[in-house]
């Protein structure tokens, strides 16, 4: 964006000034931080005075091109002016936040909440819940400002998401204790982190606690309740959870819709979900992204691809262009379905809506060549993975490598581990125990044993499977004294023979 020449009336507001820089940054693809920050340095020129607000702006757009000195250069500069500190606090940098915090009690002015907040908002989004916890330890201490119930809200919902759930009741005792009474907000995340932790008791604990405080649950609470229930597989519970909703005069959100459709798909009652989505669409709740996708991937897993190909086009005629998830879907269903045309085609229009095919879509269609025996193009498809700068990972190669070796093309297999291990890539158990089974198919089973020992020599142990494997090569090509061999490494370890090898060696 160029800058022409500006021309004022004298008495033009700052406020005004203020306005244009707040749409300016808005304006993403331009590069609105340099561009305010360019017209800033013309204002001044002209004489226009910055004021608290301006100077917040400013700091912001220096923070978000990475010169965060620069920021805390003009944070001082507002303060030696005499305005005092606002909630601009700089891009979450700890130290630097720290630093400004002493500054601002140094110049005589008292850090308000809002100042608080917003250095343990940052705090949080970084995941540095110790300093965030120290930081209120300082706060507790300090006489002029105490915290409240929002800051206590932020660091209990940063340490459920780090699943740090002692730690989050602990906080919750203590707000508690200094006579805080929690919300409905500090309920549902705590519940929340307990349930999405594995702790389903604790989280229906917390649920009745809260009941009890006379505290109502919001839509968000009956959103989780919702989502819970079809998790645990319990549709009807959460059908008769969102009428209770309905009835305490809560109306059910998109996120409400779309955990019970969830619930719905995950159970296979595909008509019961599309009977939720002729609901949503008679009470003005129109169906997202998140409702299409979740009905597609419902199909796919009863193998009806043409409904889900229907909904597909559906979510075009909305407007909604599917996410990268939702075409591996697709693509993963057709290739199951042998419709390996299809895929392919689906895979070249998702690139024309201008979806970037994932590791996770290249693999899925790879996968598909591969069970359909067309090597070559697998191969290829690899190469065009690698071209476009998608880095293949374990699982892509482990997949291309099963195939060759089971096409009897052990060298070729060879060739990928290699390739495998020189991009840096980690081969697993799995890898191994391909390459183990290949190399048995071909009656190599020197090299196979040799492969065996190099696994253990990598620290990548061997399972069952692997074992088995060998084992059933070594019976294979009667060679009886090594299978028997093999055999009492594996009962040693732990593991057990499957019905092949047992019949044989058990």
């Amino acid at each position: 964006m160029k800058i022409k020449a500006l021309s004022f009336n004298g008495g033009t507001s700052i406020v005004i000034f203020n306005q244009l820089f707040t749409s300016i940054s808005k304006l993403k693809r331009l590069h609105p931080h340099s561009t305010i920050i360019s017209l800033s340095s013309h204002l001044q020129l002209l004489g226009i005075q910055f004021e608290r607000h301006s100077f917040g702006i400013l700091a912001n757009c220096y923070c978000h091109l990475g010169r965060v000195d620069f920021g805390f250069s003009i944070m001082a500069k507002s303060l030696k002016l005499g305005y005092p500190p606002n909630d601009y606090i700089i891009n979450d940098k700890l130290p630097q936040a720290d630093q400004l915090l002493n500054k601002i009690v140094k110049l005589g002015f008292q850090p308000d909440v809002a100042t608080y907040g917003a250095i343990f908002k940052g705090l949080c989004r970084i995941g540095d819940n110790a300093s965030a916890l120290t930081l209120l330890a300082k706060m507790q201490s300090a006489s002029h400002c105490k915290p409240g119930l929002v800051i206590y809200n932020t660091i209990i919902d940063s340490l459920c998401k780090d699943r740090l759930l002692q730690q989050a009741m602990d906080l919750f005792s203590a707000m508690k204790a200094e006579g805080i009474q929690p919300g409905v907000v500090t309920y549902n995340t705590l519940i929340r982190g307990h349930y999405n932790s594995g702790c389903r008791e604790e989280a229906k604990d917390l649920l009745t606690e809260m009941l009890k405080t006379n505290i109502s649950p919001n839509v968000a609470t009956y959103s989780m309740l919702v989502d819970m229930f079809c998790k645990d597989g319990n549709v009807e519970e959460a059908q008769a959870t969102m009428q209770l909703m309905t009835h305490k005069g809560v109306a059910p959100d998109i996120i409400t819709y779309n955990a019970l459709l969830d619930g719905y798909c995950l159970r296979g009652q595909m008509r019961d979900a599309k009977k939720i989505l002729d609901i949503m669409a008679q009470k003005g709740c129109e169906p997202d992204l998140v409702s299409f996708s979740t009905m597609i991937n419902g199909y796919v897993k009863l193998k009806n691809v043409d409904k889900a190909l229907t909904v597909l086009q559906n979510m075009f005629q909305k407007g909604i262009t599917p996410t990268v998830v939702t075409y591996c879907t697709l693509i993963v269903g057709l290739c199951k379905a042998n419709r390996l045309t299809l895929a392919r085609q689906l895979f070249t229009d998702m690139q024309v809506h201008g979806v970037t095919p994932d590791v996770v879509t290249y693999s899925s269609l790879l996968d598909g060549l591969c069970k359909s025996k067309q090597l070559d193009e697998a191969v290829a498809l690899l190469e065009d993975m690698e071209d476009k700068g998608i880095k293949p990972d374990t699982v892509t190669y482990n997949i291309l490598m099963d195939s060759l070796c089971e096409a009897g093309q052990s060298k070729d297999a060879a060739k990928f581990f290699s390739d495998l291990v020189s991009k840096g890539l980690q081969p697993n158990c799995r890898t191994y125990t391909i390459m183990i089974k290949g190399l048995c198919k071909e009656g190599l089973m020197s090299e196979a044993a040799q492969v065996l020992s190099k696994m253990e020599e990598d620290g990548s142990f061997p399972n069952g499977c692997t074992y088995n494997t060998i084992i059933r090569g070594y019976i294979h090509n009667n060679d009886m004294s090594n299978a028997f061999y093999y055999r009492d490494i594996m009962l040693s370890k732990g593991f057990e023979a499957d019905a092949e090898t047992f019949f044989v060696v058990c």
